[in-house]
């Protein structure tokens, strides 16, 4: 049994003079937590809309679980999940309604078992019978992460997942995401909330004008891109700022820098140059700075 739970290869689609897809490759092991990450525009939403068959790529081959999106369509989409990026619901049913309606799409029958297990795992239990229409933005969006899961697919795409949605819901949604993971789940991941792609994603791509410009594990991306930043509060910012810093919203001198080593000769020079340094702190890597690097090089 192949252990590629999506494989892309050669995918290009224009859309007249746009090219939103440029000969993507990219394999998704099963098991993972994948970010793919980039710019609006990148391209990240019609590589998922061409991978839940919603559009005809122009040249290449997805695959999900070994089943091709296009030739063997039906086993292809009942091994995915896909939560969109927009909120797009059924007014007329309540969520357990819309939950087996979603179920009867996939021949699945008696499913309520399953649908209370997601319901309480996205705190979903107290509002099964309400109307979709009475729901607030962020609990539509539970609901659809639980019609993407309902008939239980092994493959999960999550576009967005938690645009819009407020800390607490986003927290409760993580933890079961990450439950689903556990329990064997591929996870693939859009977000322009890059500290949830730093924390939850073992590998990352990012894609920008429809080409993947990045594609390794989050921590060695890290470590190839993302520089230590030293911010110092000093008495003469001016001073700071001349030998390489840059003044930041509060107030502070921010400078980047490699390795620990660079503090020492960085702190001496600021004394030298009597600029008069009242606090300092040091941040570590993060994909935010990755990210920038990444997408301006590119």
């Amino acid at each position: 049994m192949s252990e590629v739970a999506i494989r892309i290869s050669g995918v290009c689609k224009r859309y007249g003079s746009l090219q939103a897809l440029d000969h993507v490759d990219l394999e998704v092991r099963r098991g993972e937590f994948f970010g793919l990450l980039g710019p609006n525009g990148a391209g990240k939403t019609t590589l998922i809309s061409s991978l839940s068959g919603l559009v005809r790529p122009d040249a290449g081959t997805l695959e999900v679980m070994g089943h091709d999106v296009v030739t063997d369509y039906r086993n292809a989409r009942r091994n995915l999940g896909v939560v969109p990026q927009e909120l797009v619901f059924d007014p007329f049913f309540s969520v357990r309604e819309l939950l087996r309606i979603q179920s009867g799409y996939f021949g699945i029958r008696r499913n309520d078992a399953w649908i209370d297990e997601i319901l309480e795992g996205l705190n979903l239990t107290a509002k099964a019978n309400q109307n979709m229409r009475a729901l607030s933005g962020g609990m539509k969006r539970r609901v659809l992460v639980a019609q993407a899961l309902v008939h239980r697919p092994p493959v999960i795409v999550l576009d967005e997942p938690t645009a819009g949605v407020d800390v607490e819901l986003r927290q409760g949604l993580w933890h079961f995401v990450r439950k689903l993971n556990t329990d064997g789940h591929t996870i693939v991941l859009t977000t322009h909330y890059l500290e949830e792609a730093q924390e939850l994603c073992g590998r990352i791509a990012m894609l920008k004008g429809g080409r993947i410009v990045a594609l390794d594990t989050t921590a060695n991306l890290l470590r190839r891109f993302a520089s230590h930043s030293l911010k110092v509060r000093v008495e003469r910012p001016e001073v700071a700022v001349a030998l390489g810093g840059t003044l930041t919203n509060d107030e502070r001198v921010e400078f980047d820098f490699g390795g620990f080593d660079d503090v020492e000769p960085l702190l001496a020079r600021l004394r030298a140059a009597e600029a008069g340094v009242t606090g300092l702190e040091i941040g570590e890597p993060d994909l935010e700075r990755v990210f920038l690097e990444v997408i301006n090089r590119a």
